[in-house]
Parts: structure tokens; sequence; C-alpha cells
């Protein structure tokens, strides 16, 4: 077990506590914020979700490289639980990175439970679980798109994690005792937690799913020593307030109009600026009945973390009709562009396109297509990366396809599972390569307008329609080249990308929802190792050390809403049955 802290620690504490000081004191194992900004000197850990700040999933670690990756085996397997069904869910999934450190690991299951492991010796033995006790039927009546829950934070001796039915919870790392909780969500408007919290300095910073019921969405930031919420911005803005005239109805729109939160964020500490992706607006399909270009939905929001306040806002899709979140992770990349330096802010968007646009102002750079087939849109205006056929003076926005009430039934590509969904990308700074999970489809959409006069009740659905599936979908790894922003590479796969990816200086690893999860070169995407799983996989990999042993980890379980709503373009996966295991790999 990890050691406690000492009655000397705590005499401490208490003592900073009484003189009233602001300042912190931390055992040796805790999870500091000097810990958490320096993740990255610490190659054999994995303390956040996405390893670092930055979002780059990537890992210095090459005793497991491409000369050796063919010998790669199961080390050990642990059953997790989680899988049961509820609400309109017939089982729950696993969608969550692994956080590990120190040879401790600590997953999440689709209902929340944390478990922790321990990977000393060679093996996985599960020290405790804490189980949130989530109404399953209840929360999974409300949760739009599966019983899903992306992982933990680490902060000081705490585990933070949220659950489906809106809380997030303190779990002490030593006991596995649920040390506070507070209610950030409100599932009664329709208001769910999937995504792991960012920690930043003393705040744990939380997002929102639920676009598809008519929510008003936010990203909210909680004291971890008072427990108490310190900001929530909402990202539709109110009456008034900056983006409000980009709602442009007269029976108030807005107050509805979606724009969740549900992806990890990322940090960059040199400007102290927070950077989170907002999801589509609300009704999805009908973009009649919300004029205008609906700010802040499909953007990418750049936000002061002490504050909540907005410093800048890049959109993808004005006035999206297609269901294209921006909510994907924000990569943060040094690198030089055209021979000069920039400081990137790197997105993959459900819409079909990569972006990058300055991080400390906004300011678009380079957007190229990462699918083989897009027809929305013709493509991206080269000065402003807005879609080329956007017109500012609109304000219900025709593109070169587009799912309207006058065109009720469209087929629009990619589908609107997107390019990406939410399945992390990785970035290999010694490369300069950004590699995406890619979902390569096409489907139908189906209008049906919304009446402004009748106001949906809460934990309605409210899409102004629907799409259904009537083609194959497969996917892809894409590489791009950042200083150019040039694809420089793509391994086919024969279906989509619902996992998340790692690279390592060598090597991208994967998992595919028939079980399979392979290695590639990381320079010629050639594949070099894989390992059937016999269980879906929907989840990113990742890797640490334990006893000076460098382990691939990855979370198997096929959860989410693929074989509710789009199982039909991948039919060979109905074979796949649930479960919910990890699997740990290593060379001997």
């Amino acid at each position: 077990m990890e050691k406690r802290m000492s009655k000397n620690t705590l005499m401490a504490a208490f003592a900073a506590f009484l003189l009233g000081t602001t300042s912190l004191v931390y055992a040796a194992d805790d999870v500091t914020p000097d810990k958490l900004l320096n993740a990255d000197s610490e190659a054999g850990n994995w303390l956040t979700n996405h390893k670092d700040y930055s979002a780059h999933r990537f890992s210095t670690l090459n005793q497991i490289n491409k000369s050796n990756v063919k010998n790669l085996h199961v080390a050990w397997t642990l059953q997790l639980g989680g899988i049961e069904g509820g609400g309109i869910w017939s089982h729950g999934g696993l969608e969550g990175t692994p956080v590990v450190q120190d040879g401790y690991m600590y997953v999440t299951d689709g209902w929340g439970s944390v478990y922790k492991i321990d990977t000393h010796g060679g093996q996985g033995k599960i020290l405790w679980r804490m189980d949130p006790k989530t109404d399953h039927d209840w929360a999974g009546a409300v949760a739009c798109c599966g019983v899903d829950n992306r992982g933990v934070a680490l902060a000081g001796n705490m585990v933070i994690s949220h659950t489906l039915d809106g809380r997030l919870i303190a779990t002490n790392k030593d006991t596995g005792q649920i040390a506070w909780q507070r209610q950030v969500a409100d599932p009664d408007k329709g208001e769910v937690m999937t995504g792991a919290p960012l920690v930043v300095k003393n705040l744990a910073i939380s997002g929102v799913a639920g676009a598809e019921y008519g929510i008003r969405g936010w990203i909210a930031a909680t004291d971890l020593t008072t427990h108490k919420e310190v900001w929530r911005t909402h990202t539709i803005p109110a009456k008034g307030e900056p983006g409000s005239e980009t709602w442009k109805d007269n029976y108030n729109a807005a107050a509805m109009g979606g724009g969740s939160t549900w992806v990890t964020g990322s940090y960059d500490p040199r400007t102290n600026t927070l950077y989170w992706g907002v999801g589509n607006p609300g009704p999805d399909w009908d973009s009649e009945y919300r004029p205008g270009d609906n700010l802040y939905t499909d953007s990418t929001l750049a936000l002061d973390p002490d504050t909540g306040k907005i410093k800048w806002h890049y959109q993808h899709t004005p006035n999206d009709p297609y269901d294209y979140d921006s909510v994907a992770e924000n990569v943060l990349v040094d690198a030089p562009v055209h021979g000069r330096d920039a400081h990137l802010d790197l997105e993959a968007d459900r819409n079909g396109f990569a972006y990058a646009v300055d991080r400390d102002t906004g300011n678009f750079i380079w957007g190229l297509p990462f699918v083989k087939k897009v027809t929305w849109t013709k493509g991206l205006d080269p000065e402003t990366g807005k879609p080329a056929e956007y017109d500012p003076k609109k304000a219900v926005q025709q593109y070169a396809v587009t799912p309207s009430r006058q065109n009720t039934v469209t087929m629009i590509c990619p589908g609107n599972m997107g390019g990406k969904n939410w399945p992390p990308t990785a970035y290999n700074p010694i490369l300069k390569e950004w590699y995406i999970p890619v979902i390569e489809s096409c489907n139908r959409v189906t209008v049906k307008p919304e009446n402004p006069n009748k106001k949906p009740h809460p934990r309605d659905l409210f899409t102004g329609g629907g799409p259904d599936q009537p083609v194959r979908i497969t996917g892809s790894v894409t590489a791009i080249d950042v200083t150019t922003g040039k694809e420089v590479g793509k391994h086919e796969t024969p279906y989509p990308m619902l996992g998340g990816l790692l690279t390592t200086p060598d090597l991208v690893f994967y998992g595919q929802p028939d079980g399979i999860v392979a290695a590639l070169d990381a320079k010629t995407l050639d594949q070099l190792w894989s390992f059937n799983t016999g269980g879906g996989v929907n989840a990113p990999p990742m890797t640490f050390t334990s006893d000076g042993k460098q382990y691939v980890a990855i979370l198997v379980g096929q959860g989410g809403a693929w074989d509710k709503w789009f199982i039909d373009a991948t039919p060979e996966l109905k074979k796949v049955h649930p479960s919910s295991a990890l699997y740990v790999f290593s060379l001997n």
C-alpha cells in the first residue's frame, strides 16, 4: 500500500489551517500542482487523463519499441464491473484512460466506480473499489449516448471522479473511502457527466453532456479545499452577453441551445489558459429553429482558469445543421510552421477537418480534411478557416449540402458520428506528427422541424430530426505533419476508430471495436504487432512502468452509442459481446 500522511504532516496541515494560510501541505507521495505541471518529467507515470496538460498522449518510454514490439504479449488481465445496463442502455462500457502513479493504477467503469490496482510484481491486484451508488435505471434513462465514464484525476491524496448523475467525488487514495462529494450537474434537466475531470492548481474543472436534451452547456470549477464552486461559464451566452447576438430568433432558442463540454480540456501554464471544446447546438438538425452562428457551439474556448472568463473563441461550423460537435481535446504544440515558431492549438473536428490555430490569439493558421470524403462543404477559406460557403450576413447558413426544412432528407459526409468523435488523438514531438483516430462515414439525416411554441419537457430529446446509417463505416489512423498542415500517412482499418491513440518515440498504439489491439510504426504507419482481446475496444491505450518495466494497458469493453444506433453499418460487430476487462501487455 502507499504511504499514508504522517502524524507530523497532519499536524503541519492543521497548523497552517489555524494560521489562516492559503498554502497547502502535502505528503511525499501526494500529487501536487507542481507534479501535474511537470508530469512529463515522470516518464513511468501517467498522472493525468491526457498524460500531460498539453494532451499529447506521448510517452518517452522506449523499452517497447519498433524493433521488439512483435514480442509483446499479455502480462496480466483483470475483470472489472460496471457492465450492468440501465435506462435505455443494455450494458455499460469502458472508455477511460488508466492513470498511474508509482505503480498504482486508477481506472473507472462505465458507472463511475473507481478501482485502485497494484501493478507491482508483474501482476494486477485490486486494492479497493469505490462504488458511487448511481441509480442505474434513472441515470441510464437520462444519458444521451451510453453508460460511460472516461477516467479520473489525481489531486493531493485524492482521486477525483465524475458520475453519470452529475456528482464530483473525491476518494481517499489510500483507503478507497469517499472524502467528500458535491452535485455539479443537474440530471433533472438532462445534464450528465462522462468526461474525466481536469485538475489545475487547486481546482477540479468539469464539463457537461446532454446537448440532445436541450440543456444550456457550461464548464465549472470546484475548489478542492473548500469543496465549493468557484466559477461556472456557460457556453451559450445569456441575453446581453457577448455572443448572444448570434442567436437571432425572437423566442429565446439559446435557453436550450446545447453546447455541451463532455471531453476533458487542456491547460497552458505559460499563459495560464484553459482550452476546452464545445459541442453542437440544439436542436441538432433543425438549424432554422436557431438562426445565427449560435456561439459558442462548435467552438474551441480559451479561458482564464482562475475566473472562467473567456479569452477568445474559434468556431468551426457556424449554425451547424449536422451535429458536428467540436468537443474534441485540444492538443497544445510548439512547432515551426512555414519557418516561424508557433504556439499551436490543434483540434480534429467532427466536421472532418483538422485545425491549427494560434493558441495565444485564436487566429487560424492551417486546416485540412483528414477523412477521405467530405460533402457538406467545398473546403475551408484559406484565410479564416471558415467553411467556403459561410456568409456572415446570413442567419441560416447554406453549405454545399445542408439538411433543412426545404431539403428534409439529406446524405452527409462525414456522418453525424463525425470524422472523429471523442476518442483522443496523439502527438509525437520527435517526429512533429499528429495522429488522428478517424471514422470514415456518411449517413442520411431527416429533418423534423421543432415548434418554438411548444417547449420540450426536461429530459425529452430535442434534436429536430435524426440520422440513419445506410452505408458501411470504416476507419483509419491518419498522420499530419504539424509544421506544414499536410497529411503524411493513413493506415486504413476495417472498422471505425472508437477508442483513441497512444504514441511513443517510434510507435502508435490503438484498439478496434472488434477487439484487436495493434501497434504501428510511427513513421510509416505499417502494422508491427496485433493481439485479439476478444472484446470490443472503446478506450485509448496508455503506457507506464512498474518496478522499472514498461507496460501497455487498455480497457476492453465496447459501450457507448454504437450498438444502439450505428451497428447496422458494421454488422460483424453484432457478434462482439459486452465485456469489462483490463489488459496489460509487456515484453516478457
